[in-house]
């Protein structure tokens, strides 16, 4: 994904380029494969979510409906769908074989920054500038309140019975995923905290900020386990490795650290 308006698909072995595929007119934010890997969906400024075939790079369909920029898209589990989040405001479903809108949710009061479907892939979570995070299924909506500023980002737990969110209100929140209601909230951060992962076994939960540090919480307890500190800029990403014994960060820095995370 990038502001040259294109999406390029990688060799992970060489680093060579193997397809760049063209057809947004403004910069992309946020590429993500189908859970098969054929196909890959971009999000754009250009108001659009497109699907690529992943073999060929040639655009399938151009999910067209949103009214602003579209900050971020992701797959169903079973690839049947995708989800956007916009700028206008909503998260839209789209049929991911013809392209065509299933569903608008509207709600949020402001810019709609995540979306994630849970692991079942019944249900979706939505992180906004507007302080709320949002779960929503066929038959109902949850609004989990209580951030005092925007959410960045939000993340299920691998079981989905839990959601936490990441907002520049300094805090990571802690959310029963079946009445949104709040069960923790995790303070100790000094500034926004931009990104949030829980680890394979739903027991920690790892947060970026914009104050340079990543932290592990009990996502038991909600209390800070560990404070990883060495970036020198804002921490905008962290993800678990599959085992669950290490954490990596991405930062301002130019640097991606590798930290132990038992």
């Amino acid at each position: 994904a990038s502001s040259d308006q294109t999406v390029r698909l990688w060799d992970a072995h060489s680093g060579q380029v193997l397809r760049t595929c063209m057809g947004h007119t403004d910069e992309v934010w946020r590429v993500a494969w189908s859970p098969d890997g054929s196909r890959v969906a971009s999000a754009s400024s250009d108001q659009t979510v497109r699907l690529w075939d992943a073999h060929s790079g040639q655009v399938l369909h151009t999910c067209m409906g949103h009214t602003s920029y579209v900050y971020d898209v992701t797959w169903s589990p079973d690839g049947s769908c995708v989800v956007s989040a916009s700028y206008d405001k909503t998260v839209r479903l789209w049929n991911a074989h013809s392209g065509q809108v299933l569903h608008t949710c509207t709600g949020h009061t402001n810019t709609v920054l995540n979306v994630e479907w849970s692991p079942d892939g019944s249900r979706v979570a939505s992180a906004s500038w507007d302080e709320a995070v949002r779960l929503w299924d066929a038959h109902s909506r949850h609004t989990c309140t209580g951030h005092t500023d925007g959410v960045y980002n939000v993340a299920w737990s691998p079981d989905g019975s839990r959601v936490a969110s990441a907002s520049d209100d300094k805090t990571v929140r802690l959310w029963d995923a079946h009445s949104g209601q709040l069960l923790h909230t995790c303070m100790g951060h000094t500034d926004g905290v931009y990104d949030v992962a829980w680890s394979p076994d739903g027991r920690r939960v790892a947060s970026a900020s914009r104050d340079k540090t990543v932290r592990l919480w009990d996502a038991r307890s909600g209390l800070l386990l560990h404070t990883c500190t060495g970036h020198t800029a804002r921490v905008w990403s962290v993800a678990w490795s599959p085992d669950g014994g290490r954490v990596a960060s991405a930062s301002d820095d130019k640097t991606v650290r590798l930290w132990q995370g038992a």
